[in-house]
């Protein structure tokens, strides 16, 4: 997504805050002072105290805290100046703007939506996203609300990515939604983090938490995924059998246990197919007379 000629790109960079501790420590002088001034001078020493007691006030005004993987964004009436990302007690001065922003990892799940497959077949999906804020200046004044443009930018980047592929049997050895949730979970992933890096975003892991068929061809799915199960389960009892009734001549004829002709072969191999792949167990007749 290109948005370079529609908005003025914002770089982070660091700076902004200064160490708190010092300003700390300059405060409790001043009001040390303050204190000593009414002690010592009684009612003269207001001139003292109120001078030292709003200065004090007013360093107060500018001290904050970050914790690890917390930033804090620094403006000057309205002008970016930089982002402190020291942990800590820290400080500017009061009328200088902090606006933190988290840079700590975020698990989101969207929701299951609802939408077409590479063959136009209704499916339900929905996938875990693990995001960061990795340049908070963006995130701030690139986008009016982060948060809910991730959430946005996930649920478009889902259903592009689901158009791409079928949910089952692909062609021509094509990924599928369902046997090949790592390729679709890299592709979702390149495709959302083209659509938040606007947002100073990164993107960490995806993953597809859900997909099923819809309910109105569920059933439909499901009969045809029967089928497809019992004709696999019938190609390999087929070729077992073939290979087992080959097996069996071969022996019949190398051993020398008994000399066929080709029609009796025929009638052999097709008694033993039936044998062999029958749903139900054969019922076997006993020839009490001459095999001819």
């Amino acid at each position: 997504m290109d948005t370079g000629q529609a908005i003025n790109r914002t770089q982070d960079k660091m700076g902004g805050g200064n160490g708190g501790w010092s300003w700390l420590l300059l405060v409790f002088l001043l009001t040390l002072g303050a204190i000593a001034a009414i002690v010592t001078l009684g009612r003269a020493g207001l001139i003292v105290t109120i001078p030292c007691s709003v200065i004090a006030a007013l360093i107060l005004c500018g001290f904050y805290t970050l914790q690890p993987n917390q930033a804090a964004v620094v403006i000057l009436f309205g002008d970016y100046k930089g982002t402190d990302r020291v942990t800590g007690l820290r400080w500017v001065p009061f009328w200088y703007e902090r606006k933190k922003v988290s840079l700590r990892v975020r698990n989101v799940t969207s929701e299951a939506l609802k939408v077409n497959d590479q063959r136009g077949n209704p499916i339900e999906i929905a996938a875990n996203v693990v995001w960061r804020v990795s340049d908070s200046a963006r995130a701030l004044f690139d986008v009016d609300d982060y948060a809910v443009f991730v959430n946005i930018q996930i649920e478009t980047a889902l259903r592009e990515t689901a158009r791409q592929y079928a949910y089952d049997h692909g062609e021509d050895g094509q990924p599928t939604l369902r046997d090949d949730a790592e390729i679709v979970g890299q592709r979702l992933r390149s495709d959302l983090q083209s659509r938040v890096d606007v947002a100073g975003v990164t993107i960490d892991e995806t993953h597809l938490m859900h997909l099923a068929y819809a309910p109105e061809i569920a059933g439909s799915m499901l009969k045809r995924q029967q089928a497809e199960a019992v004709i696999a389960a019938r190609q390999k009892i087929v070729a077992g059998a073939v290979g087992m009734v080959e097996q069996a001549l071969d022996q019949l004829s190398s051993r020398g246990v008994v000399d066929l002709d080709e029609e009796r072969k025929a009638a052999m191999v097709s008694n033993l197919l039936v044998v062999l792949c029958a749903d139900r167990e054969a019922q076997p007749v006993v020839n009490t007379g001459t095999l001819y």
